[in-house]
């Protein structure tokens, strides 16, 4: 598992304790902004392998519990477990009806579960959080059954890319979260020992009427600039106009775009 006492590096990762406690408190309010999650979590239960009819599963980053509540309708006579590493989000998913059986605090890096436990992982815009993809992978194929799948969605370079290339013009700092390439993708999920069946990149985008509905909609996410090397304290008048000037370039009839780069992935684990 990663080390969450290491010193920030130049381009890594957002440092998980800030994750976890930026989405703890979004707990309230993400349900309410969440279009894109729920789309995307759609497009990849889509995506799952007909006729799979896992007697466990996972949710893995399950958030308010929003697809722990799909997947208990689905798979009606299965257990399901619902993992986060926000705790405040895991509050928020025991008090809705429905859902996951278990609701456990708990890193994708290192699975609160015993192996060969479930056979369905299922896993919507959690592990672009993860600083070690590959440790994920591992820990999916350590707690799947032979035969089970591994769904996920995430997010890779080319994300919010408007907003980033808007914030350069102004001052060239950190402003933006970062994601890893989707060439990473392929590669570690070529060499995990899963079998692909899907991997993709689908760009997402949203329009918004200003900047700031964007910028609000972030923070009632918990998915604002959580990078190392962002600029501390409140953002000067003076930068903010440039920015809201910077991002005018990229209006279009529908209003100001913001891109989303999202992954799709289906996994199997080879049988024994």
């Amino acid at each position: 598992m990663t080390d969450l006492s290491r010193p920030t590096l130049p381009g890594a990762l957002p440092d998980k304790r800030q994750v976890a406690a930026s989405f703890s408190r979004a707990a309230a309010s993400y349900d309410s902004v969440a279009a894109l999650q729920r789309a995307v979590g759609l497009n990849l239960l889509e995506q799952l392998p007909e006729g799979l009819q896992p007697s466990h599963w996972l949710d893995l980053g399950s958030g308010t519990g929003h697809f722990s509540r799909i997947l208990a309708e689905r798979f009606a006579q299965a257990r399901g477990v619902a993992v986060d590493i926000a705790e405040g989000m895991l509050r928020h998913a025991r008090h809705e009806q429905g859902g996951a059986h278990y609701h456990v605090a708990g890193d994708a890096e290192r699975l609160p579960l015993r192996d060969a436990s479930v056979d369905l992982v299922f896993s919507s815009l959690a592990v672009q959080w993860c600083d070690q993809f590959a440790s994920v992978l591992a820990e999916a194929q350590r707690v799947l059954r032979p035969g089970g799948v591994l769904a996920f969605s995430s997010l890779c370079v080319g994300t919010l890319d408007e907003l980033r290339a808007s914030w350069q013009a102004v001052d060239g700092l950190v402003h933006v979260n970062r994601f890893r390439r989707f060439e990473d993708y392929q590669r570690l999920c070529a060499a995990s020992g899963f079998e692909q069946l899907e991997l993709q990149r689908c760009p997402h985008v949203l329009h918004y009427p200003d900047v700031r509905s964007l910028t609000h909609e972030l923070k009632a996410l918990g998915a604002h600039n959580l990078n190392p090397g962002r600029p501390s304290g409140l953002t000067g008048r003076a930068r903010m106009q440039g920015l809201l000037q910077a991002y005018e370039a990229f209006r279009q009839p529908e209003g100001l775009p913001a891109t989303y780069q999202v992954v799709y992935g289906v996994l199997r684990k080879p049988q024994a």
